[in-house]
């Protein structure tokens, strides 16, 4: 009966998609849970930011918790990183979501809001301190890149997300042009099912130990 139901379900071209809702490294990782849902969650319904799933297994076991974090754009990826950090501060420019998140973040989370001009994107500088981890996956991709470098700690790297998109090249020739290399992590990430791109740039003795 089972070899059947499989064959009836591969003619009609669902038997791929059945298999990935019953067994599957998508299902493992939360991917339908964070599709229904339209949060960046796991499987267990934790929060998770919203990068591919392979960065992210990456990026875990390397985080420090002596880490100091800035986020250009707020989320849940605030939450995650909050767990397992020092002290993380994040910028938005969406005033709704910035009142919807900030009384949910933990003594160690800072969220503050800013207009979307330059005082958006000077707002790293604003905390007066160089940061381990930079994440650039708000507005203003390319300039908020470029005032990041200036609150990076020595080995301090930035996290660009979705960078495949063509109008981000402006800031990877930047990340390039000022000596930082380069990793690219394709795949699928939370929520979405198109490929995308998270990029890391990095120098030598950096804190994830490239």
């Amino acid at each position: 009966m089972k070899k059947i139901i499989w064959s009836i379900l591969n003619e009609v071209g669902l038997g791929g998609s059945v298999q990935l809702g019953l067994k599957s490294t998508l299902k493992d990782k939360g991917w339908f849970k964070s599709f229904h849902s339209k949060e960046s969650v796991d499987v267990k319904g934790e929060p998770l930011p919203w990068y591919t799933y392979n960065f992210i297994s990456f990026l875990t076991p390397r985080i420090g918790k002596d880490f100091n974090v800035f986020e250009f754009g707020c989320g849940n990826s605030t939450r995650w990183y909050s767990k397992r950090i020092a002290e993380i501060m994040a910028v938005e420019n969406d005033e709704r979501w910035f009142n919807s998140i900030k009384n949910t973040l933990p003594g160690n989370a800072n969220v503050i809001f800013r207009s979307l001009g330059d005082e958006y994107v000077q707002s790293v500088m604003e905390a007066g301190r160089y940061f381990q981890i930079i994440v650039v996956d708000g507005r203003k991709r390319v300039k908020c890149t470029k005032a990041a470098v200036h609150a990076l700690a020595e080995n301090g790297v930035l996290i660009l997300d979705n960078s495949e998109r063509e109008w981000y090249q402006e800031a990877k020739d930047f990340m390039a042009s000022n000596g930082f290399k380069r990793l690219d992590f394709y795949g699928m990430a939370p929520i979405v099912a198109i490929e995308t791109c998270t990029s890391v740039f990095y120098r030598e003795n950096n804190c994830l130990g490239i």
